[in-house]
């Protein structure tokens, strides 16, 4: 898989976190990937996101490297009529072209499809935009956030609406990209044509949604600010402390589920009370529940209690920081160790897959 693409080749044209996550994604399966950059403002916009603990006189931010693996990277000025001719020769030498401009910034730029293929009738051309094709408005993702009502279910009454802690949509829209992007290149393997494919956020956003927007849609429910609880499910997204003062988290699913936690949390009469003994009454009084499965789990070591719960078939785990995160064997194996520019950096793999051998 790693040299899947060892055959292709990516411009990038896009900055900050979607296009090039997406770029990312083809470099690390051997796509040669270049990225050019605004050479007017210093490059891409998260070169300069650096948090107070980084060097300041380093020539980008771990924010920049953490979506830029693998790629060669081009400071040029699209302004400027030579560095769009540059741009031009490598559309004709590329198969694919990532971009984020919006409609009228593409038409200024000489940087829209209908130019591209000029250069190349057969490019595969993936275009990001905040609102879609035209809507000509800005936007970051916490804003996306803000508009879609993610906001409005992050949090709980006594923080207020939070943004999600990483750039979730712009993430998600990466995903959407890559896929669209995928299914251009089998079209072009089928049919021998190019195409243009576009992602907005908003839709990505949108379409996240999933049960949450069924639950309004097919019932008018507003869910407002649950913090981590299920609107369908209890105990699911219950946090428990534990004796040694570590918190874990509870998914039940159903009630086989609910069962078995009560066996190992050694409260059985829970699952046969009325209150308790079906997903609606556990809902319905999901706070006399949680008062008394944390009586249980105050009782408990964190890791010897998360373990027998597990061992019972029902999902549950520990809330982990990063540097806990990141001490596991599991997470070590997705950590890349940067090539070229990035030599000196560490960034988390964007391939959330494994291939065995068939």
């Amino acid at each position: 898989m790693k040299t899947l693409f060892k055959d292709l080749k990516v411009l990038e044209l896009a900055s900050v976190l979607a296009g090039p996550a997406a770029g990312m994604f083809f470099a690390e399966l051997g796509a040669s990937v270049i990225k050019v950059e605004n050479s007017n403002t210093g490059g891409d916009l998260t070169r300069q996101w650096k948090l107070p603990q980084e060097d300041p006189s380093a020539p980008f931010s771990a924010y920049y490297a953490s979506v830029n693996y693998g790629k060669q990277s081009l400071m040029l000025d699209l302004k400027k009529a030579e560095d769009r001719e540059k741009v031009y020769a490598l559309i004709a030498d590329s198969d694919m072209v990532i971009t984020n401009f919006r409609k009228d910034e593409a038409r200024k730029l000489e940087m829209s499809h209908a130019e591209f293929r000029k250069h190349n009738p057969v490019i595969i051309h993936g275009n990001l935009t905040a609102y879609g094709e035209e809507d000509p408005s800005p936007g970051f993702d916490l804003v996306l956030q803000a508009e879609t009502g993610f906001m409005s279910m992050n949090g709980t009454a006594e923080s207020g609406p939070l943004k999600m802690p990483v750039a979730l949509i712009d993430v998600l829209a990466a995903h959407q990209l890559k896929e669209a992007l995928l299914l251009a290149l089998i079209k072009r393997m089928e049919t021998g044509k190019g195409s243009y494919v576009s992602v907005s956020l908003y839709g990505t956003a949108l379409a996240s949604l999933v049960n949450q927007a069924a639950n309004f849609l097919n019932t008018g429910f507003v869910p407002g600010l649950a913090g981590s609880l299920h609107p369908n499910i209890a105990p699911y997204g219950e946090v428990l402390t534990t004796k040694d003062d570590k918190k874990i988290v509870l998914a039940v699913g159903n009630d086989k589920q609910f069962l078995a936690l009560c066996r190992v949390l050694e409260m059985p009469e829970l699952a046969s009370d009325p209150l308790f003994a079906t997903n609606p009454m556990r809902l319905k009084n999901r706070t006399t529940l949680q008062e008394k499965l944390q009586q249980a789990a105050c009782m408990a070591s964190s890791e010897i209690l998360v373990a027998k719960i597990k061992e019972e078939g029902v999902p549950a785990g520990m809330i982990r920081n990063l540097e806990e995160v990141f001490a596991r064997p599991e997470a070590g194996a997705m950590v890349l160790n940067g090539t070229d520019e990035l030599n000196s950096y560490r960034m988390v793999s964007s391939l959330g897959f494994h291939e065995n051998a068939s």
